[in-house]
């Protein structure tokens, strides 16, 4: 029973990373560690390589549409994917156990991950439900500035585990001027990059369940293409209210079973 939940939820995971580009890779950490009791730094690891191929299929699918920006996606994911390797492969296995204690007090890196993701989520949240307005964006030119926080980006998509597709979507309509399903589109290109090169940074330090790696992103992959099939029919403004309900929901259970359980 509790092996069918994991694979359905891998299947959920990719219909809403193909409908959304992003969002979707936020359920992955939550499968993996209260679904199928994985620890955290696992769950974050297996999770890059989920999300990472699952992207890879969704972006095969849209450049055969025209929807990627390939200059866009490439000028995205290199700060960024410096980022994610670098977290993955140095900073990740040197966070110590526990990261804080004073007398009977104490937070476990376990614990440490799971309420950074569940912050992270909560942010997701907000961003999803926030209502936008149509007002014309300003051009920005600090470029080293961006630089830098697509650098931090891919430092946070490495500590969690998600592609971040939440954070790049936003940043592409913005930054690269995309219209929103270009910015879609061409965030699972970014998510794909970083994803995959910042799981080989936890194949060098942890061992690979690939039997079950495998299948759970198999589910997964067959889900982003109902997701992309999906998109077509489904208003997407509200798709992304009820599942920024849903993510602000379980980034507040996360929290209370985290800090208070």
């Amino acid at each position: 029973m509790i092996e069918f939940l994991g694979y359905l939820g891998a299947l959920c995971i990719g219909i809403v990373l193909g409908i959304t580009g992003g969002g979707g890779s936020i359920l992955t950490v939550p499968v993996l560690v209260y679904v199928l009791q994985l620890n955290p730094v696992t769950a974050t690891a297996y999770s890059l390589f989920v999300v990472g191929t699952s992207s890879a299929f969704g972006s095969v699918q849209n450049f055969r549409k025209g929807l990627v920006d390939i200059k866009s996606a490439l000028r995205f994911a290199v700060p960024s994917v410096l980022g994610v390797y670098l977290t993955r492969k140095y900073l990740v296995p040197e966070i110590p156990d526990p990261v804080f204690y004073f007398a009977s007090l104490q937070l476990t890196k376990a614990t440490f991950l799971m309420v950074l993701f569940a912050i992270v989520m909560f942010w997701a949240a907000v961003a999803m439900l926030k209502t936008k307005k149509d007002n014309p964006v300003p051009e920005i030119t600090n470029k080293y500035g961006t630089i830098v926080q697509l650098f931090f980006v891919g430092v946070l998509i490495g500590l969690i585990g998600a592609g971040g597709g939440f954070l790049i979507v936003p940043a592409l309509t913005k930054l690269a001027r995309l219209t929103i399903k270009k910015a879609i589109a061409t965030s699972l290109l970014v998510i794909t990059i970083n994803s995959l090169i910042g799981f080989s940074g936890d194949v060098q330090n942890i061992e690979i369940d690939w039997l079950f790696l495998l299948p759970f992103t198999a589910f997964s992959v067959f889900g982003i293409f109902i997701g992309l099939y999906l998109q077509k029919f489904i208003n997407e403004k509200l798709l992304k209210k009820i599942f920024g309900i849903f993510i602000l929901i379980m980034a507040l259970i996360i929290l209370y079973k985290e800090l208070f359980s």
